[in-house]
């Protein structure tokens, strides 16, 4: 590629101090567009980037010729016209009076941005592996992991041909690529340890009331800016010094996050909550990376900041696939010890139940691992279903092929003397995978006392009953930290934990 942005940065900055950046903005295209790019198929794509001010930029691509006028502060963008997917290499031409910029091996498909914590930067994990040299048409962006103080309009990082480093992103890209049959492009953002609100921008201060404490905070606290400060001065960081950092309230999303909008993609797969899954009510004194929304305000931050991206990538039906926490226990002091597998002790069940509030917007889907997981390992090996199930919601959702892509979801409960039948949707084939009764539910009447339900197979729904219980009025399903669970239909996808109660957990 010729004359990328990043090769002219040490020229540029030697006269910064001297010209206003209206006078000395070379032709540039944005950080996300590089050699080996794969842009969105069927719909508008954005390309911008800097140039002088006043002069006329045009883009060339695949038979399109698109200009527009860089501004007093030097920025341009035009948007190529919805292309058609094509595993054909072209190149994407960006050129001005004075310079030209060629991108090369430029593919059209489906592009996703895959972000979230440790579990989605997880590497290639033993049962992904063996897709590796299957793989065709599959590409990847992996961002560099720093923090920002201000939202950037540049990031480090660059298009390759080879797959994405991380398993649950490739294994995700490897499906939706044998399903849609047209090339991938992951872009990975992604960072271990790091919460919800590390991936918001600063202005959800007026939408999510504990973020704008988070920030107050923060910019209250001159000594971790300046920790920061010296930090990134550094090269390389030490192991202490990554984890201060990726910690931090806002700063990822500003270097790591705000960058890429509005790269054009179909949507945005999300597997991050550990974090937020200290308490469960949020804020903790101590230590002072647990100071976030914690399991019960996790889904309403989590709702208005997918409503905040949308706003950001310009396009309302951007797609949010969202990746239920597995199995996990370590139970939080503020409830009854009474282990992994019971539905009152205060465990990972509500932040799943947080996490399922993502459905209550449009373009959303939620990923099931309820039957994935170690019940004492927070990074489980097992991501090649993950990925799996991701695709195939993908592909349901946002491609509109007609599969079964999800496992079945609690419908109602209905109440008979001393049994409750329980009905569920996408149930079709209704069947337990070891052929034995099915597991994981629990009743209570109002006394809140849960007793373990036996449960019988009856079409499409589940009969549960409790010689403990003369009249149960509510049902639990794999509503814990970990659950042992066999329930799933013909598609082999298990079901969905769900409460039928309204009970709320005391502080």
């Amino acid at each position: 590629m010729k004359n990328h942005p990043f090769k002219k940065l040490a020229a540029v900055s030697f006269v910064a101090a001297l010209i206003p950046n209206s006078l000395m903005a070379e032709l540039s295209v944005a950080s996300p567009f590089t050699d080996n790019a794969v842009l969105q198929r069927d719909m508008p794509v954005p390309v911008w980037g800097t140039a002088d001010a006043g002069s006329t930029v045009t883009v060339e691509f695949a038979g399109q010729k698109k200009s527009a006028q860089a501004d007093a502060e030097g920025k341009w963008k035009v948007k190529l016209a919805p292309l058609e997917a094509n595993v054909q290499a072209q190149e994407l031409k960006v050129s001005n009076t004075e310079d030209q910029l060629t991108l090369s091996n430029i593919l059209v498909g489906e592009v996703w941005i895959c972000s979230g914590q440790s579990n989605m930067q997880m590497g290639i994990t033993p049962d992904v592996r063996p897709l590796e040299r299957k793989a065709t048409n599959i590409r990847s962006f992996e961002v560099k992991k720093t923090v920002a103080f201000t939202e950037q309009d540049q990031l480090e990082g660059q298009w390759s041909t080879k797959v994405p480093g991380s398993a649950v992103a490739f294994s995700f890209a490897y499906s939706l690529e044998q399903n849609a049959d047209v090339p991938v492009g992951i872009i990975l953002s992604c960072w271990g340890s790091s919460s919800l609100e590390a991936w918001m921008p600063r202005d959800m201060t007026e939408t999510v009331p504990h973020f704008k404490t988070m920030i107050d905070e923060f910019d209250a606290n001159t000594e971790a800016q300046q920790q920061i400060t010296e930090i990134l001065k550094k090269n390389p960081w030490s192991k202490k010094d990554d984890v201060f950092l990726r910690r931090q309230t806002n700063l990822l999303y500003n270097a790591m996050m705000h960058p890429l909008a509005p790269y054009a993609c179909r949507g945005l797969v999300w597997f991050q909550g550990e974090r937020n899954t200290q308490s469960m009510f949020g804020m903790l004194e101590e230590p002072w990376f647990s100071r976030n929304s914690g399991m019960l305000k996790y889904g309403d931050t989590l709702t208005e900041w997918i409503k905040r991206y949308r706003q950001e990538w310009d396009n309302p039906s951007m797609h949010f696939l969202v990746t239920m926490l597995p199995g996990y226990f370590k139970a939080l002091p503020t409830g009854p010890q009474l282990g992994a597998e019971h539905p009152a002790t205060h465990s990972w069940a509500w932040m799943r139940e947080s996490q399922l509030k993502a459905l209550n917007l449009p373009h959303t889907s939620v990923a099931n691992t309820i039957d994935l997981g170690d019940i004492k390992d927070i990074h489980p090996k097992d991501k090649l279903p993950v990925g799996q199930r991701l695709a195939l919601l993908a592909v349901r959702d946002t491609l509109g092929q007609d599969i079964t892509a999800q496992g079945p979801v609690f419908n109602k409960v209905e109440l008979l003397d001393d049994k409750a039948i329980v009905h569920f949707d996408h149930a079709d084939g209704l069947k337990t995978t070891d052929g034995e009764a099915p597991t994981g539910f629990w009743l209570a009447d109002d006394s809140q006392k849960w007793v373990k339900a036996d449960a019988v197979l009856k079409g499409q729904t589940v009969i549960l009953h409790s010689s403990e219980l003369k009249k149960p009025l509510y049902v639990r399903y794999a509503f814990a930290g970990k659950q042992s669970v066999n329930l799933v239909n013909a598609a082999g996808l298990p079901t969905y934990p769900f409460r039928s109660d309204n009970f709320q957990p005391s502080n």
